[in-house]
């Protein structure tokens, strides 16, 4: 199962928020269904590892969200140049008070659908390379001029637009997931659901489930997240005349499910899940991007090194981490991940050294998306813990990593 690893407050963050419940630890445990040693020692910091079912289980008996225990970047990182990205500009451009007091009249001519679409592609080929304080700068007056071009349009381009709308809601969502602003995400993929209503793609009401189900799983809500995921698919499931995009969507909804149910500890469940999905991989034999997110053989075998990982099945994780085919196909963010797995699995054995050279790899393949993905940070502070050397490699990434301590 993915470990969760102290950077420093976790266990401040949980004996704070269980005094402000007026919680025992005693009472925390029994709420959380888990044994009174792991918050002791999680609070005195003499445990610096959680696995991440216990985390959720803290989260809910605390009625916070899991971000809020582990701690991440809540912000982007200041630029030196360009403009600089905003998560206020972002919640601005997805909730703005023009909607509740009307609209003021907009000097320009919003920008024509084909303009649209190719600065929608290129914020996901941003996004997919993990650079998100590009996204973050980009990402509010895309919403805004698709939202324009919307209202200034009828029929067919109208629809065009909207489906614009629908995606960039979509991508931020995710966005803000990043940061631990689910209740904005949430936000986002309900205005992406009502803008795909009106577009003109069939499949963005899919994608948009498919967002939820991490956005949920992302929140601790688990068994939402695996409804959501679930529902979307029985919804959809594939015939024997199905076009590859469907499988590919069908699939993606399944490993979605199977995320929220490794996280719930449901193991049968998760590979009942995996088969289907590896299944519909096989039969489109290839991988596909679609709507930013990659499906195939190479995407299943990712997947299933990462639900190794959560299962703590550490060894048989590295095993299948070396029979992934094609790994190359798959997008920037994708392939870091795929290498903190292997992180999280070599430090689960002891491999410290091993560990920190799949950091590097993932370091390498999306480095502004390391420094804010909040697994690979805590996995470097709890290495950097058990490292005797006032100088090495370890150290250097955790000052990139600008990890305090």
């Amino acid at each position: 199962m993915e470990l969760f690893h102290e950077e420093p407050g976790i266990g401040d963050r949980i004996a704070r928020l269980r005094t402000r419940r007026k919680l025992t630890q005693e009472g925390l445990a029994e709420s959380a269904g888990l044994c009174v040693d792991i918050v002791r020692k999680l609070e005195q910091g003499v445990r610096r590892t959680a696995r991440l079912s216990t985390l959720n289980a803290l989260a809910r008996a605390l009625d916070v969200e899991p971000s809020v225990l582990v701690g991440q970047p809540a912000t982007f990182e200041a630029r030196s140049e360009g403009e600089q990205p905003s998560v206020l500009a972002l919640r601005q451009a997805i909730s703005p008070v023009s909607d509740l007091l009307g609209d003021d009249p907009d000097p320009e001519e919003p920008p024509g659908i084909a303009a649209l679409q190719a600065s929608l592609r290129s914020t996901e080929r941003i996004r997919r390379d993990g650079r998100m304080g590009e996204i973050g700068a980009l990402l509010p007056q895309l919403i805004r001029d698709a939202k324009a071009a919307a209202r200034a349009t009828t029929g067919s381009e109208a629809a065009a637009a909207q489906s614009v709308l629908a995606e960039a809601y979509q991508v931020a969502a995710t966005t803000l997931t990043a940061l631990g602003k689910e209740d904005a995400a949430f936000t986002a993929l309900e205005r992406s659901m009502a803008a795909a209503a009106m577009g003109d793609d069939p499949h963005l009401e899919t994608v948009g489930f498919s967002s939820l189900a991490w956005v949920l799983t992302k929140q601790g809500r688990l068994a939402d997240a695996e409804q959501v995921a679930l529902t979307a698919a029985d919804r959809i499931e594939p015939g024997f005349r199905s076009q590859p995009l469907e499988l590919a969507l069908w699939g993606i909804l399944l490993l979605r499910a199977a995320t929220a149910a490794v996280r719930r500890e449901r193991q049968d469940t998760v590979r009942e899940l995996l088969t289907m999905a590896s299944a519909a991989a096989a039969r489109i034999g290839t991988d596909r991007l679609d709507y930013a997110t990659p499906f195939g053989p190479t995407n299943v075998g990712v997947a299933k090194v990462n639900f190794l990982v959560e299962m703590t099945e550490s060894a048989e994780a590295l095993r299948t981490a070396r029979t992934v085919p094609e790994l190359y196909a798959l997008p920037p963010t994708w392939r870091a991940r795929f290498h903190v797995d292997r992180a999280l699995a070599l430090a689960d054995l002891h491999r410290d050294d091993g560990a920190l050279h799949a950091l590097l790899s993932a370091e390498r393949t999306a480095p502004e998306w390391m420094r804010y993905h909040s697994t690979s940070r805590r996995l470097v502070a709890d290495l950097r813990g058990r490292e005797r050397r006032r100088t090495s490699p370890l150290i250097e990434l955790a000052d990139r990593l600008d990890l305090d301590g």
